[in-house]
């Protein structure tokens, strides 16, 4: 294939906002490729037009047919590689044959318009997204621009972080930008959540409010003092410290998908998600009070992307997307059938942890590893934190407990 597709970027002010190589590659193309909206700023064009709608894939098919023969121009919003339909006809047809001629990008002009620095924020898109894990997304951001869609709307983003404790921000939502509607206004997140007349093409930029807010650590150790838990308090939750080593056996990244079985107050499953704040964490918990405590604890620690799963495992698995780790802190008596689950649905390279308190659970765990050929790796933890007593010191110890984990192969079942 010749090099025959360019890739234009295209603002709200249509034509007038192209330079002249740009206007050219429109003029000199005999298909031209968009959205409705953007074919319309060309009314004069007289060959060939391809517009973009849903599927996706058809219009890269026939792009690709085309430019065997033809002179392609692709058109699309802003920078075309930015959160754009321009990576996706890059990668189609190889960077080789694409010329990419970028208009600025929403992200710029909104920045420009509030006039405010860019080069330190974040960009988050849930344009055609699921809204899960949004809010665990600006954990570590103090300045953020959003991509939205009708479903993912400025007014509901506001309200989801209302929801999750997240209400410092100061917003901006522009409008139309470079469009002879273009609108610029600054909400609090309560006044935004009641909006109605937001336009479907925007960007919303968040703020923090509070100049002296710092990152949280990279590494969460909360104490069990910090989560809602069920009585009696000091015996239905994993202990930061076990709850450290644990995690840090699950090897999770920040895209990954994590199953909590029987999550309990799911402590585990929260501080899973602040450590993979792209990916999504399931918290599987059969007690009623216990789902409730976890939905509960989820809210306050404002991780959005833990779903809590009502039911009993292995049972409760069967409908969650396959995992990268897994973690096991409870089994009601169904440890072999969870551990033979979860390895069978978990990702090739993946991690299994399971905790064992009961000297019944350590011997069926590490049986049921034994029998299915698994190299694991166990730890037996024994933890005493000081306490006072009168003028003294005094040491108190845990219950000591067994940390089990192993790496899913290619050849394991």
């Amino acid at each position: 294939m010749r090099r025959a597709v360019t890739i234009v970027g295209i603002g709200e002010d249509g034509c007038a906002g192209l330079s002249s190589r740009a206007a050219n590659a429109v003029a000199a193309a005999q298909v031209l490729v968009g959205g409705e909206r953007h074919l319309a700023f060309f009314p004069q064009f007289s060959g060939e037009r391809i517009v973009v709608r849903s599927r996706l894939e058809a219009v890269l098919d026939q792009v690709a047919q085309r430019a065997e023969e033809h002179a392609v121009c692709v058109l699309a919003s802003g920078d075309p590689l930015f959160f754009g339909f321009g990576t996706l006809v890059a990668a189609r047809l190889g960077t080789e044959h694409v010329e990419v001629l970028p208009h600025p990008s929403s992200a710029q002009l909104a920045f420009a318009r509030i006039g405010m620095r860019y080069d330190d924020a974040e960009c988050i898109s849930v344009h055609g997204k699921s809204i899960d894990g949004f809010v665990a997304r600006l954990r570590r951001t103090t300045k953020v621009a959003v991509f939205t869609d009708p479903e993912s709307s400025p007014p509901r983003l506001a309200a989801r972080m209302i929801e999750y404790g997240e209400g410092a921000w100061h917003a901006w939502v522009c409008e139309n930008l470079g469009g002879s509607a273009e609108r610029v206004r600054k909400f609090t997140l309560a006044d935004l959540a009641k909006t109605q007349d937001v336009s479907r093409l925007n960007v919303l930029v968040l703020v923090r409010a509070d100049p002296a807010w710092r990152a949280p650590p990279a590494i969460p150790f909360l104490h069990e003092d910090a989560f809602a838990k069920r009585i009696p308090k000091k015996g239905l939750i994993t202990k930061r410290e076990v709850r450290l080593l644990s995690l840090a056996a699950l090897e999770i990244r920040p895209d990954a998908v994590v199953w909590d079985v029987g999550a309990g107050s799911g402590s585990v499953a929260i501080e899973a998600a602040k450590l993979a704040p792209l990916g999504r964490v399931y918290a599987v918990e059969v007690d009623p009070e216990g789902v409730d405590i976890c939905r509960e604890n989820v809210r306050t620690h404002a991780t959005d992307n833990v779903r809590v799963v009502s039911g009993l495992a292995p049972d409760a698995l069967a409908d969650l997307e396959a995992p990268d780790a897994v973690f096991v802190g409870g089994s009601k008596g169904n440890m072999e059938e969870i551990i033979a689950f979860a390895l069978d649905r978990l990702k090739p390279g993946g991690r299994l942890v399971v905790n064992a308190i009961t000297l019944d659970n350590v011997g069926e765990a590490y049986r049921v590893f034994r029998a299915l050929g698994l190299v694991v790796e166990v730890m037996l933890l024994n933890v005493a934190r000081g306490e006072p007593l009168a003028r003294y010191l005094r040491y108190e110890a845990l219950n000591p407990i067994h940390i089990f984990a192993a790496t899913k192969t290619g050849g394991d079942p």
